[in-house]
């Protein structure tokens, strides 16, 4: 049992700190920044190592790097296998299941895509060298697992893809016709460039995209008409999937910050059974806080005068019965109204330590009295409970 403990601890620090990525713990700060100046370097030596003068002088270095590397990600994909019964979409399932789940997920497969030249060098198959390239090329987009704005950027790309694939639609057409009008009103001046609509559709492609290489172009005064209406649609083209796909960007961080959000506030019984309105009130009031490892969020024998919901991190709470440890969604505090103590548990919280740097957000009791001043219902309703 205390094999099995020990174990279990050790499993939960190293999902902290290769996955969960808590605020500003050295240890996983070190990792983290490794890892991302580990991909760069390995992308950099890929591109380099394609220069023939540099691959002659610098080979036998360019190898060990590799080689290199490789252990490196070949450890970190383990890792992160071992660690992932602690990861919160999988916490619910028995480890065996958790880490099945976990290596069928996207930035696993990816992981695992990215160490798979090793096994082929292992196995003697290096001479697929078109593989191992791209093999290689793929740890390029382990940089995602790090960057939430890519993340991001990734759902709003998936949450438009039907507008998106409109986009390419229309645009396809919109190339269908160009070419076809060209081709009626230049291929008899130009039949080598425009003598077929497949032909045209070159042009009709370049254009469209304003990349414009010159090498065909309309020598007639209607092929010089159909150019410039082709080229301002092409404006048109080009302007409609970016401010798709930046509107989703945008509408995909603030819903992402609004849900965790919510769902906490959610949570807390004080709070179960507002509306979205006033639920989006109570957000208004809300303060960020970020406290180190170790950090005292509340002394031991001083009341509490706030709600804390957990928005990343750790936090163990002392109770009159023993302790207890609250990670990412939960919440703990008091506050008071009409001289009554509203708490969120009980028996009630006497001290609480951030085990890991932790990122908080606050309702104080001044804000919880402008907001419940504001808001006469959900005065009421805390009264109502208050008394219960």
């Amino acid at each position: 049992m205390g094999a099995a403990s020990f174990l279990a601890g050790w499993r939960r620090r190293v999902h902290l700190w290769i996955d969960h990525g808590a605020g500003d713990d050295a240890v996983a700060v070190w990792i983290h920044s490794g890892l991302v100046l580990l991909i760069c370097a390995n992308v950099a030596a890929i591109v380099l190592e394609s220069v023939p003068q540099l691959a002659q002088r610098f080979g036998p270095a360019f190898q060990a790097f590799e080689a290199v590397s490789l252990i490196i990600f070949a450890l970190e994909y383990a890792a992160r296998l071992w660690a992932a019964p602690e990861h919160a979409r999988y916490r619910a399932l028995k480890p065996a299941r958790a880490r099945l789940a976990y290596a069928m997920s996207l930035p696993a497969i990816i992981d695992l895509l990215a160490t798979l030249p090793l096994a082929f060098a292992l196995f003697g198959l290096g001479e697929l060298k078109v593989l191992l390239l791209l093999l290689r090329l793929l740890r390029f987009f382990k940089l995602g697992r790090y960057s939430p704005g890519m993340a991001s950027l990734a759902a709003a790309l998936s949450a438009e893809r039907k507008a998106l694939f409109a986009c390419f639609v229309v645009l396809m057409g919109v190339m269908l016709m160009a070419a076809s009008v060209m081709h009626l009103v230049e291929h008899e001046a130009q039949p080598d460039k425009f003598g077929t609509i497949p032909d045209a559709m070159w042009w009709a492609i370049i254009t469209l995209t304003t990349v414009g290489y010159g090498d065909v172009f309309p020598i007639t005064a209607p092929g010089k008409v159909v150019a410039a209406v082709t080229a301002v649609l092409g404006l048109v083209m080009l302007a409609l999937p970016v401010g798709i796909v930046a509107t989703a960007f945008a509408q995909e961080i603030h819903r992402r910050e609004f849900v965790v959000t919510w769902s906490m506030i959610a949570s807390v019984p004080l709070f179960g059974q507002l509306d979205a309105v006033e639920i989006a009130e109570v957000m208004q009031f809300l303060r960020a806080r970020t406290v180190k490892s170790g950090a005292v969020v509340a002394h031991e024998g001083e009341p509490l005068k706030a709600f804390y919901f957990v928005a990343s991190g750790e936090v163990e709470i002392s109770l009159p019965d023993g302790r207890s440890t609250l990670d990412e969604g939960h919440f703990f505090g008091a506050l008071t109204l009409d001289d009554v103590a509203i708490t969120s548990h009980s028996p009630c919280v006497s001290a609480a330590v951030a085990t890991v740097p932790t990122k908080l957000l606050v309702l104080d009791q001044i804000d919880f009295r402008a907001l419940t001043a504001r808001s006469p219902r959900l005065a009421a309703h805390i009264r109502a409970l208050a008394r219960a």
